[in-house]
This record gives structure tokens, C-alpha cells and sequence, in this order.
């Protein structure tokens, strides 16, 4: 897989390099042509801009066997087990056992698959195996989500019970709001048992969970936004769960200030470390000192490539749209860790809760990477990713669920003023965006247009200024788009 990336890498330079020597040979031969003359500038220096968001590769490109495929080894293995099972083991009388253990196995195999023949993804440490068994297990969820969604409520409960004997049994949402003071001096012993009360351990899990947010969505201002914002939702929805009501201080100290935002920054800081990284790889019976060997192991759990991530929302309006897009699913995603234990009555220490939670960490981070792509360089990247695919349609089937198993809770009335809030918001968004890329732009524009087709009644000039090419593209003057 090191070896592919980088011949690929490899052969886009070359390509480059090709084209641009071939721009200077015709552009040296041929008379000048406004129009294909700043559109081929203006490609050039969109590929000159991305490659400058990508570091670079240098891989000798050794192919050991951690690196292969080993698809008939992993059939062998497979066959030989199905085969034990078959004839030398004793098939249990038990109806409810066989038919888990069918389940199981059959969830078992389809991972051997995967694992071995699925395509992969845009990640390839530590291992592109590790990448495509994630693949398969995010199927694997997506068809259990629809399996409890096609169920009535009483049975999707009770098919819980299957997987853990202590589920299906309604359990009470812990209030966190109540008393609020920080410092309580009706309390000689300690005063600051509030503060203490509210140490469990969701505070190291939203440090660490924003940590790992960081490194998936590499932007600042994008975290930043998602933390607030699902501070807001806290407020807005608390009349539904009981678990969103806090304390104004456990909102935006401890949550916000703190834990979010001592993970963004410990991401952030993250970032820059892996981007100023150097990428040299080497196969590890190539290095001759113990030492090296060491550290070579120790990176082969390091990105192989970095690509730093450059959303610019207010660029275009397809950008914009996706961005927004982004941050919806990331909060609806937030709200159905709350909803989804509520609805199938699953305490939050239990530790399906916590494979949900490590299952995103594993897939977020290839799914962020599939979607810039595809928003970034739709012309390479013609269709979304699979695994972005995947996490988008069990982000909405586990709302669906929610929907579906207690739509009382889901359909309370929001309170008016909360309402009229959230109204106001959504219009301030729908106003900038229509300022933002039709009003402005036009306005903008019209002067420009109207020089150009006074001189060039063919409308394919070149108007230089401030770096800017032929308007049939895209043309930036400072932060504005037309």
C-alpha cells in the first residue's frame, strides 16, 4: 500500500511537471488566447495550491510481508475452522446459543472478507487490513441499526437482552443541574462539593473525545463552533432528557473552556506537530541500528502522509453548504449518543456505549478525510467515500430509531423563547448566505462585467488585478469570490 502511494505520488509530479512544461512550450508558440490562456493558468495554480496542503513522501518502497494481502492464508485458516466445527465439534441442543453463535460467526466471516478483498481507504497506517476491517464493522452496524429499526419498540428492547441480560430494564436519567453554587457555605465540611460531584467520568471522556475531534476535523474555528453549538442544543433540549441539564458553569467552564477546549488545543497543537513532521520511510530490516528499528516501529502508528485541511466555507456556496452540512451531522451524531441509550434504556457506563463511542473514533477520521476529498477535488474524487457514506447513513438511521421508539420525548414542545431563538439564528444564516454569494457577488460583478463587454465582445478577456484571471472562473479579490 506505501508502495502504491507513493508511485502514485510520484507519477502526479511527473504529470504536473509534464504540463507545465508543455503550458511554457505552447504558450511560447502559439498567439495569445485570453481565455485558454487564464484558464490554464488558473489550473495550474489550483494544483500548485493543493499540492502545497500535502507534504511530502519519501518511501523506498520495500513490500515485506507485513504489507501482503495474504488472502489464501486467511481462507486456509478459515476453511480449517469451519471445517473443525463441522465435524469434530458437537453441535449444543440449545436454540437460543446456536442461533448467537450462528450470528456471530457469520458477522466473523464476512470480516475475514472484508478484510482481505475490500478496497481501500485514504488511511494505511498502521495497516490498510486495519482500515477495511473498520469498513466491514461500520456495515456490519449499519445493518444492526436497521434490523432494531424494523422492530416494535417492546421488541427491539427485548432483543437487547439477547446481547447483555441487564439491558431492557428503564433506567433514570441523573439530573446534573440542582444546586448550582460553586462555593456552598451552607456546607462546613465542603463547600465545593458541587464541583466535585460533577468530576465523573465524562470529564477526562470530553477532553479526550475533543481531542480526537481535532485531529479528525483539523480546523480550529469548525471545532469551536460544534462545541458551543452543542452547548446551546444542552440548553435548548433539556426539557426532553433530564441528563441535558447542568449548571451554567458546568456548561461553559468545565465543558467549553476546559475539557473541550483543552482537547481542541492539545489537537491543534497536535496538528502542527504532524504537519511539520518529516515523511521518510524506510523498510525496517533497511535500517541497521536497534534504535532506529525501534522508532521506525513506533511511526509506523503515525500518519503515512499528512494532509492539512483547508474547509474555506466562505469561498463558494458549495463549500458552504457542505460545511454546514458537516457540522449538522457532527451535532446529530452528538445527540444520539444521549437518545439512543435513552430510548433503548442503556446506562451510560455500559459498555456498548463505549464501543460506540471507540467504533467513531475509528471511522470519523477516514470519513472527514473522504469528505474533503470529495469537496475539495470533485473532479478526482467523483463520488463520496465509502466509509463517509456509511457513517452518514447510521448517523441518520440512529435518529431514526430515536424517532421511531419514543416519539412523546422527541415531539415536547420546544419552549417559546428557545423557539424564537433558534428561528432567529437560522435566519441570520439564511440572510448572510444570500448577501454572501448572491447579493454581494452581483454587486460586485456588475461594473466588471460591464467593462469587459464593452472591450471584448466575445467575454473571453483576461482581467488581471490583484493576481485574479478570467471571471469564467473562479476569481478571488482578497476574500471575495466572483
Amino acid at each position: 500500500m506505501a508502495k502504491a502511494e507513493s508511485k502514485r505520488s510520484g507519477a502526479a509530479l511527473l504529470v504536473a511537471g509534464k504540463s507545465g512544461a508543455d503550458e511554457q512550450v505552447n504558450g511560447a508558440a502559439e498567439l495569445p488566447v485570453p481565455g485558454v490562456r487564464a484558464a490554464k493558468a488558473s489550473t495550474t495554480r489550483e494544483a500548485t495550491s493543493r499540492r502545497s496542503t500535502e507534504s511530502e513522501v519519501y518511501d523506498d518502497g520495500t513490500n515485506t510481508f507485513f504489507w501482503r494481502a495474504h488472502t489464501l492464508t486467511v481462507l486456509f485458516i478459515l476453511t480449517c475452522a469451519l471445517v473443525y466445527v463441522t465435524l469434530l465439534e458437537e453441535t449444543p441442543q440449545d436454540t437460543a446459543y446456536n442461533t448467537k453463535r450462528g450470528i456471530v460467526a457469520s458477522i466473523l466471516v464476512f470480516l475475514c472478507f472484508g478484510v482481505t478483498q475490500a478496497k481501500d481507504g485514504p488511511f494505511s497506517r498502521p495497516h490498510p487490513a486495519y482500515w477495511r476491517f473498520w469498513l466491514c464493522v461500520t456495515v456490519v452496524y449499519e445493518l444492526f441499526l436497521i434490523f432494531i429499526l424494523f422492530q416494535t419498540v417492546q421488541d427491539g428492547r427485548l432483543f437487547m437482552k439477547y446481547i447483555d441480560p441487564k439491558l431492557g430494564v428503564p433506567l433514570p436519567e441523573r439530573d446534573y443541574g440542582g444546586n448550582c453554587l460553586i462555593y456552598d457555605p451552607g456546607n462546613t465540611t465542603d463547600p465545593f462539593h458541587n464541583i466535585w460531584d460533577k468530576m465523573d467520568g465524562f470529564v477526562p471522556a470530553h477532553f479526550l473525545g475533543w481531542y480526537i475531534k481535532t485531529l479528525m476535523i483539523r480546523d480550529w474555528w469548525m471545532c469551536m463552533i460544534i462545541s458551543v453549538m452543542f452547548e446551546f442544543l444542552e440548553y435548548s433540549l433539556e426539557h426532553q432528557l433530564p441528563n441535558f441539564s447542568e449548571c451554567w458553569w458546568d456548561h461553559w467552564i468545565m465543558d467549553v473552556l476546559v475539557c473541550n477546549g483543552l482537547g481542541i488545543y492539545c489537537g491543534m497543537k497536535t496538528l502542527g506537530w504532524l504537519s511539520m513532521k518529516p515523511y521518510q520511510w524506510q523498510g525496517l530490516w533497511n535500517i541497521p541500528t536497534y534504535k532506529g528499528k525501534i522508532k521506525r516501529i513506533a511511526f509506523q502508528f503515525t500518519p503515512y502522509s499528512w494532509v492539512k485541511f483547508e474547509w474555506r466555507p466562505a469561498s463558494n456556496l458549495r463549500r458552504w453548504l457542505a460545511v454546514l452540512g458537516i457540522i449538522f451531522m457532527f451535532l446529530l451524531a452528538e445527540l444520539n449518543t444521549f437518545y439512543l441509550k435513552f430510548v433503548l434504556w442503556m446506562p451510560p457506563e455500559h459498555y456498548l456505549v463505549l464501543l460506540r463511542l471507540v467504533f467513531f473514533v475509528n471511522v470519523g477520521g477516514v470519513a472527514m478525510r473522504e469528505i474533503y476529498d470529495f469537496m475539495d477535488d470533485p473532479k478526482f474524487h467523483k463520488k463520496l467515500g465509502q466509509q463517509a457514506w456509511l457513517v452518514a447513513a447510521i448517523t441518520v438511521t440512529e435518529f431514526l430509531i430515536v424517532v421511531k421508539y419514543d416519539p412523546n420525548t422527541i415531539m415536547l414542545p420546544i419552549p417559546f423563547f428557545i423557539t424564537q431563538c433558534w428561528i432567529l439564528g437560522i435566519l441570520l444564516i439564511f440572510t448572510w448566505t444570500l448577501w454572501r454569494f448572491f447579493i454581494r457577488v452581483e454587486t460586485l460583478t456588475s461594473p466588471v462585467m460591464f467593462w469587459l463587454n464593452a472591450h471584448d465582445q466575445r467575454n473571453t478577456a483576461t482581467y488581471t488585478h490583484k493576481g485574479c484571471l478570467n471571471l469564467s472562473t473562479t476569481c478571488s479579490f482578497g476574500y471575495i469570490n466572483i
